[in-house]
């Protein structure tokens, strides 16, 4: 074998030829903030557009779609030389099952944790959204905020589970690469409202569940579900914040419980409630795909 110069073995796959690891996350990034700032500077020259759409949680998406989306599929064609569909969204007709079922797990999950809050007399329920605005109102923003929702799965499970994950796979393995992966979710989590270092940590553990819902596929179609069920059933639905966000809800509840056990204002993310939900999920997923395992490849 050709013995390879320090140049080939500091940049370069040893195995293809291709860019390694590392350097393809560090091109990617630098990519998606070269386009989300000049998305960033052209939202400023059509302040318009936030009065067309209004909602700046919206807008911000739909943002971060364009980049996240463009820049990933710049990168998975020319550094990565794979096609965008192997990241493992390839449209099929599993997909959608494998969304449903996943907001469905997310569902369970969260009305677990809600169910456990509410036994130990920590939950106190004030009212509901159609005792204060029209049923109109209430759909509208109920709709609303699934939409953003959908944007907010596609757009974090493509960035995390996605080229993160996979990409640190192929240059290590696939345990380091669900690790290293959620550490960074977990991270990009922190410039979040009432966000911590233990909101940090939770953030961590929920990024490994999403990508067992990728392992157990090899398609992010169930981790996407999942993250789109998620935050929509803890904020909406059961009215607890979404890793610190106040959005709108169906339910108005005060907590007033332990912090380090319910999350205080983060929401359940943050606290000890979260690890009987994870293991429902966990073992929801493991039901769900125990006869259709996938092999995963890079």
């Amino acid at each position: 074998m050709k013995k390879r110069n320090i140049f080939a073995r500091i940049f370069t796959s040893p195995n293809e030829p291709r860019l390694r690891a590392g350097w393809r996350l560090l091109l990617q990034t630098i990519l998606m903030a070269i386009i989300s700032i000049g998305l960033s500077m052209g939202l400023l020259l059509l302040p318009s557009l936030f009065s067309l759409v209004g909602n700046q949680l919206l807008v911000t998406q739909i943002a971060q779609l364009i980049a996240f989306t463009l820049s990933i599929y710049l990168a998975r064609r020319f550094l990565d030389r794979r096609s965008f569909g192997s990241l493992g969204v390839k449209i099929d007709k599993r997909a959608l099952m494998h969304i449903l079922t996943g907001i469905g797990i997310a569902g369970l999950m969260m009305g677990l944790i809600f169910a456990l809050e509410s036994a130990f007399g920590w939950i106190t329920l004030e009212g509901f959204a159609w005792d204060y605005m029209s049923a109109t109102a209430v759909l509208r923003n109920a709709l609303g905020i699934f939409v953003v929702f959908i944007l907010v799965g596609w757009n974090e499970e493509l960035l995390s589970r996605g080229y993160h994950l996979q990409t640190i796979a192929s240059g290590i393995n696939l345990t380091w690469g669900i690790i290293i992966s959620s550490a960074v979710f977990g991270l990009l989590h922190l410039g979040n409202p009432n966000a911590t270092w233990v909101s940090a940590l939770g953030i961590f553990l929920a990024g490994v569940f999403l990508a067992y819902g990728y392992a157990r596929t090899g398609q992010l179609w169930l981790s996407i579900g999942l993250h789109i069920g998620w935050n929509y059933f803890e904020g909406v639905v059961f009215g607890f914040p979404v890793s610190g966000l106040d959005i709108f809800n169906l339910a108005y509840i005060t907590i007033d419980g332990p912090i380090l056990i319910t999350g205080g204002a983060f929401g359940p993310e943050a606290g000890l409630i979260v690890l009987p939900g994870l293991a429902l999920g966990a073992a929801l997923i493991w039901l769900y795909t125990r006869d259709k395992l996938p092999s995963l490849k890079d």
